[in-house]
């Protein structure tokens, strides 16, 4: 191990340990959530909840962009990007830039999804001003040396191989390529190999500066921190970013070819199975009532009609699930599954024929009883952590939920009847799906494409 990759674990022992204390400090109020709305000095709006026990501050923000963001040709722009937004800032190479962070406990990191860039940064108070420094510097002076941008485009080279030969990602790979065609969700967030290769210096800094905003700018932060500093703190990382993003457009889009079936061949014993189509938008008033029907048709784990039909009565997959994805420009509905390759018919028709009965039946109404209890229980879950509430806040923030989300969100799930439920199953289900199905070949080429319901 050298000697940058011990120090990286050393700060990551040493942050485990300060956020397992923080965690234990905040779990018993964890649903006692006060959100004050901060404007900086600035004019950047912050939404806060103070904890003034806490040793920490835990920040979480995001931008409008991420994959659909990457330039035609060259997917993979974004992720590349996040992952070397700390590797490297100002004066501060790479070793630098990390020596500082683990110097301080300091958990600074980027990811990116296919609409958004997101940001963490988490710290103790006393190191609060170096913290909010460093992560300036990150935003407005990355460095993108070449040592440090050809270890990690090689990391993500190597993980888009390995990739490349597992039928679960080829299975969803092949999914987003056909469903998106010609449209910016068609490519997978770390993008593709050739995409990856292509890369240059260039574009990295040419994406953050179109990127990183302030006009679609979320932040959430939790800690003990009062609002006037958390102000000035924000407006002293993000002040001087451009007022405004220069983003392409992105149209919206249903998925493709629904009713049609991809297969993938690939040597090995198990096919993964990607079924999916038309989902829900989250700010659709059917959204909990679909997030409901999906909790028991797939969502709910070892619970789930999926699950149990699937699973505990054929022995057909060990694991089989359903979810819903509601993206900025669509919303969609998957199930996933893997099994032997002698079973990919049985399998399909019996995930077709759960997805027919739950959309022509609905829910029970103790199945709809026990999901409702099992949300509201289970939601404090989310809110165990200063970093998971920053979160919150920042999704929220996203999604346009408004600032009363938490305090409302009980009555929103308890206003959805048994009427509802089987409205939206039926809005839901009733649909024809694409699949993709990678592993030995199963069946003929014309083998009747799956469908929800039809």
């Amino acid at each position: 191990m050298s000697g940058l990759a011990r120090s990286r674990m050393r700060g990551v022992l040493v942050r485990t340990a300060l956020v397992l204390g923080f965690v234990a400090g905040i779990a018993g109020p964890a649903l006692a959530v006060t959100i004050e709305r901060v404007t900086s000095p600035g004019g950047i709006e912050v939404w806060l909840v103070r904890e003034p026990s806490a040793p920490l501050i835990a920040m979480e923000f995001a931008v409008r962009g991420g994959s659909s963001q990457d330039p035609a040709g060259k997917p993979g722009v974004a992720n590349m990007a996040s992952r070397l937004l700390d590797e490297g800032a100002g004066e501060l190479d790479a070793r630098a830039f990390s020596e500082r962070l683990e110097a301080k406990a300091i958990e600074l990191h980027f990811d990116s999804g296919r609409d958004t860039i997101t940001g963490t940064l988490r710290t103790l108070v006393a190191h609060r001003d170096e913290a909010f420094d460093l992560l300036k510097l990150a935003l407005t002076a990355p460095r993108f040396d070449s040592e440090a941008v050809e270890r990690i485009r090689a990391q993500i080279l190597s993980s888009l191989r390995r990739e490349s030969k597992r039928p679960s990602d080829l299975a969803g790979r092949h999914w987003w390529e056909t469903g998106f065609s010609g449209h910016p969700y068609g490519h997978l967030i770390k993008g593709t190999i050739d995409g990856v290769e292509a890369i240059t210096i260039a574009d990295l800094k040419d994406y953050v500066g179109r990127v990183f905003a302030r006009d679609s700018l979320k932040i959430g932060i939790v800690g003990n921190i009062d609002a006037a500093t958390a102000g000035r703190l924000v407006d002293r990382v993000f002040g001087t970013l451009p007022a405004e993003a220069d983003l392409a457009p992105v149209p919206d889009r249903a998925p493709q070819d629904l009713g049609e079936r991809v297969s993938v061949p690939v040597d090995v014993a198990q096919s993964s199975l990607v079924l999916g189509g038309r989902g829900i938008a989250r700010k659709d008033p059917d959204y909990f009532a679909a997030y409901m029907v999906n909790h028991i048709l797939g969502g709910g784990s070892f619970s789930s009609r999926l699950y149990r039909e699937v699973r505990d009565e054929r022995g057909l997959a060990y694991s089989v699930f359903s979810m819903l994805l509601p993206l900025r420009h669509t919303a969609l509905f998957f199930v996933m599954t893997a099994t032997r390759a002698d079973r990919v018919e049985q399998t399909v028709a019996l995930i077709n024929s759960e997805l027919r009965r739950m959309a022509q039946e609905g829910p029970t109404a103790e199945e709809l009883a026990k999901t409702k209890s099992f949300l509201k229980g289970s939601f404090a879950l989310s809110l165990d952590a200063s970093h998971k509430i920053a979160r919150r806040l920042v999704q929220i923030q996203l999604d346009e939920l408004g600032i009363d989300y938490i305090d409302k969100r009980k009555e929103l799930i308890d206003a959805v009847t048994l009427d509802d439920a089987k409205r939206v199953a039926r809005r839901l289900l009733d649909n024809k799906m694409l699949v993709t199905i990678a592993g030995p070949a199963s069946g003929p080429a014309d083998s009747p494409p799956a469908a929800g319901a039809r």
